[in-house]
């Protein structure tokens, strides 16, 4: 069964930078598009960014668009999401998932998910 496992959420301030890594122990993400998610409290769970299994294809929600960038580096077995520009409004728990198939900010699809890594930005 294949498990996700985020890492490298925190505290930020406002304007600044966080970058999330997926991985995903003992399997390969090689065949997978990756998403990332995220769910801010008392708020339904919404696509942040997609990337296809070759990393050639990335989808941005458009809030995010030039402030967020999804990479993988597959030799590393790890797909990244480097948020700039953070803003309070992007506080939430941040999921990876996996699915095969094309892209989507949709959580169709997506059968394996991490636990999450909280981000919060505040001053």
């Amino acid at each position: 069964q294949l498990q996700l496992v985020e890492s490298g959420g925190g505290l930020v301030q406002p304007g600044g930078s966080l970058r999330l890594s997926c991985a995903a122990p003992g399997f390969t993400l090689d065949y997978y598009a990756i998403g990332w998610f995220r769910q801010a409290p008392g708020k339904e769970r919404e696509g942040v960014s997609c990337i296809s299994s070759r990393g050639g294809s990335t989808n941005y929600a458009d809030s995010e668009k030039g402030r967020f960038t999804a990479s993988r580096d597959n030799a590393k077995n790890t797909v990244y999401l480097q948020m700039n520009s953070l803003k309070p409004e992007d506080t939430a728990v941040y999921y990876c998932a996996a699915r095969f198939g094309p892209c989507g900010l949709g959580r169709s699809g997506f059968g394996h998910w991490g636990q999450g890594t909280p981000v919060t930005v505040s001053s």
